[in-house]
C-alpha cells in the first residue's frame, strides 16, 4: 500500500530531455506538460498519496523523471548514480525531499563505478528486479543488492536489450500479473508469473502503474486497456503524451512508497 509520493515539476528545459524517439516524436509542449503532470500528481492524490510536488529545476531537463536517480521503499532510500553527464547531477537534488522521509541511517548511495536509475528497478513483494543497461551496470547492480539484502530482499539481475529501461518492457501489475514485450517474454527470471504479452503497436502501455489497486495507463492503448480491465483491475486511462516524446513513463514521474 501507498501512502506518499514525491514528483517533480516539468522545467521549460523538458524541451532538450534525451529522446529515443521510440514512443513518441517531435518537442514536447511545455504548457501541456504542465497541464498533464498536473492531472498526474491530483491523480495521486485521488487514491489516497500523500504528494510532495518539488519545484521544477531547469538545470536538468529529465529532472521531473524523479524515478531515476532514488529507489525507495519502506526500510530505506538509495540514491542512484544516473550514467549520463547531464542527469548525474539530478542525485543531489533529490536528496532533500528524501531526507523528509528517510533518516540519515536509512539512506544509502550507489557510488561510481556503479550506474543505476530507477527505471531498471522493479519490485515484486520482496524480490527486485533490475535491469542491466546503459543506465545501470553490473557494479550497480552489486551494490545495489548488498544494500537491499540487509533488509531481506533478493536482487536478480535482467538484461535490457531494448530501449532505455527495464521497466518500458516489463511492469508487474500484482496478483502475479505481469505485462511484458515479447523479448521480456522469454526472459528466464519472469517464468514464475502470468505474463501478458503487449504488441509492438503498444509498447508504451507495458509501463502502466499500479496504485493500490487501480491501475493507470497510458491514453491511446485501447487492446492493452481491455487487457488489464479483464483483468478485473480498475482503470484511469492518463494521457502522457509530452513525456513520451523524451521517453518518460507513468512510473517515471514520482517515487512511491
Amino acid at each position: 500500500m501507498f501512502t506518499k509520493a514525491i514528483t517533480r515539476k516539468p522545467c521549460k528545459a523538458l524541451i532538450d530531455g534525451i529522446t529515443t524517439a521510440m514512443f513518441g516524436e517531435g518537442t514536447p509542449d511545455y504548457e501541456t506538460a504542465i497541464k498533464q503532470h498536473d492531472n498526474y500528481v491530483e491523480t495521486l492524490r485521488s487514491l489516497g498519496l500523500e504528494v510532495l510536488d518539488l519545484e521544477a529545476d531547469e538545470r536538468y531537463p529529465d529532472s521531473c523523471f524523479v524515478e531515476d536517480p532514488a529507489v525507495v521503499m519502506a526500510e530505506c532510500a538509495i540514491i542512484t548514480n544516473p550514467a549520463t553527464d547531464s542527469r548525474n547531477g539530478e542525485k543531489y537534488e533529490i536528496v532533500d525531499a528524501i531526507k523528509k522521509f528517510y533518516s540519515d541511517d536509512q539512506i544509502f548511495h550507489i557510488e561510481a563505478p556503479g550506474t543505476m536509475e530507477g527505471g531498471d528497478v522493479m519490485l515484486v513483494d520482496k524480490h527486485f528486479y533490475v535491469g542491466q543497461s546503459d543506465r545501470t551496470n553490473a557494479e550497480g547492480f552489486r551494490q545495489f543488492q548488498k544494500i537491499v539484502s540487509k533488509f531481506g530482499y533478493e536482487a536478480t539481475a535482467v538484461p535490457v536489450t531494448e530501449g532505455l529501461h527495464l521497466k518500458d518492457f516489463v511492469i508487474y501489475l500484482e496478483k502475479g500479473n505481469m505485462l511484458v514485450s515479447p523479448k521480456m517474454d522469454k526472459e528466464p527470471a519472469f517464468n514464475g508469473y502470468t505474463r501478458f504479452v503487449i504488441e509492438p503497436e503498444e509498447l508504451y502501455a507495458i509501463n502502466s502503474m499500479n496504485i493500490n489497486g487501480t491501475v493507470l495507463v497510458p491514453e491511446g492503448f485501447p487492446k492493452t486497456l481491455k487487457l488489464i480491465q479483464d483483468l478485473d483491475y480498475p482503470t484511469i486511462v492518463m494521457n502522457n503524451s509530452e513525456f513520451a516524446k523524451i521517453d518518460g513513463s507513468l512510473t517515471c514521474l514520482s517515487l512511491r512508497f
